[in-house]
């Protein structure tokens, strides 16, 4: 049995707008789960409609086999965590932690025991008799975890948890929300436009975009195999060339015809022949090689350096190709060690045909 299960649920609004789309999806128990896409993509609304807080078009919401769709927010065994942590900013950490038990009617006892546990787990108790509007972004955040688990909720929805906090606290809040979610066993999903939080600590990201659903898959299949081109466009630094399937080179793989030449990628069945393309190639997979180079007779394309840059120990190098964007090249420094080439010389740039992925335009 799922801890979440989603199926075909949509949300259209009274002008006609659709919000999300037959979205489909099942959360194992404990599993963390990320929704990543670009503002105005569904992933917020979707998740305020686990929670309750938006009534749906079409579709079932299933938690723990009970279908929840038409059950109030109170009533559902989800606890949801804000982006501005919507903490009480006249009661102390202790009463705004204690709130959510005292509303489902918990006993004295019992809330000051869960109370307690959880401020200390989070490193709160010292504080525990402070203001909420008198603590800094970093314990106002744990406060709203705090808040958000005092209730051993089944699922703890986030939505954005993060996005107020500085570069560096972010950081480190991010370990503690990963090793914290890991000790509870609880499932989360969280939702963010930042593809670093979505790839850093989920188990599986599901990309959306205008209301749908793109790709569901683990990080690193995410990063290296995207399915559709919105995906390839969208996570990391992918160069994109598009063409037409000349034909199927052996299982698994496809060719493409392309303005820059041949070029072949891992491919699925559905790609057609003689059908339109695109080959998506991860910025770290491509090679750098002096003007000349023929060692490959596809997978190669020559072009200008416009700049080369090393910061720590990434090394960054833009390359100009005739009629289209730039290519990005960004791999480990010492990829670049032996790379004479500096701005306005010529290159030529190779990659396995395996680290490609062609997809269906």
């Amino acid at each position: 049995m799922h801890d979440l299960e989603l199926i075909q649920v949509g949300k259209v609004y009274d002008d006609g707008t659709t919000a999300v789309s037959n979205f489909d999806l099942a959360v194992e128990k404990g599993e963390f789960v990320a929704f990543l896409g670009p503002s105005g993509c569904g992933k917020t609304t979707t998740l305020r409609m686990i929670a309750g807080f938006e009534t749906i078009t079409s579709g079932d919401i299933i938690i723990k086999g009970r279908n929840v769709t038409d059950v109030p927010p109170e009533r559902r065994p989800t606890s949801m965590i804000f982006q501005n942590y919507a903490l009480f900013p006249h009661m102390n950490v202790w009463k705004n932690v204690e709130y959510g038990l005292a509303v489902r009617g918990i006993a004295a006892a019992e809330r000051k025991r869960r109370v307690g546990r959880i401020l200390e787990k989070l490193g709160l108790t010292d504080i525990a008799q402070h203001r909420a509007d008198r603590l800094s972004g970093g314990q106002r955040q744990r406060i709203a975890l705090a808040r958000g688990l005092v209730v051993e909720p089944d699922i703890l929805l986030l939505d954005e948890p993060l996005g107020a906090l500085d570069a560096n606290l972010r950081r480190i809040i991010q370990n503690e929300l990963k090793l914290l979610q890991t000790e509870l066993g609880i499932t989360f999903v969280f939702v963010t436009h930042a593809q670093s939080e979505a790839l850093g600590l989920s188990d599986r990201v599901v990309v959306m975009s205008n209301g749908k659903v793109e790709q569901i898959s683990d990080p690193r299949e995410l990063y290296t195999r995207p399915q559709t081109p919105f995906v390839a466009g969208f996570i990391g630094a992918n160069t994109i060339f598009e063409g037409t399937v000349a034909a199927p080179t052996r299982a698994g793989s496809a060719r493409l015809d392309t303005p820059f030449g041949p070029m072949e990628g891992v491919g699925p069945r559905e790609v057609a022949t003689g059908g339109k393309a695109i080959i998506a190639i991860p910025s770290d997979a491509l090679d750098v090689h002096p003007p000349g180079w023929q060692a490959m007779a596809h997978n190669r394309v020559e072009g200008t350096v416009l700049s080369r840059e090393i910061v720590g120990h990434v090394g960054t190098l833009r390359v100009a190709l005739p009629g289209r964007k730039p290519v990005q090249v960004e791999s480990h420094v010492d990829r670049f060690r032996d790379l004479t080439a500096r701005e306005g010389d010529t290159v030529v740039m190779s990659w396995d045909p395996a680290r490609s992925t062609v997809i269906a335009a």
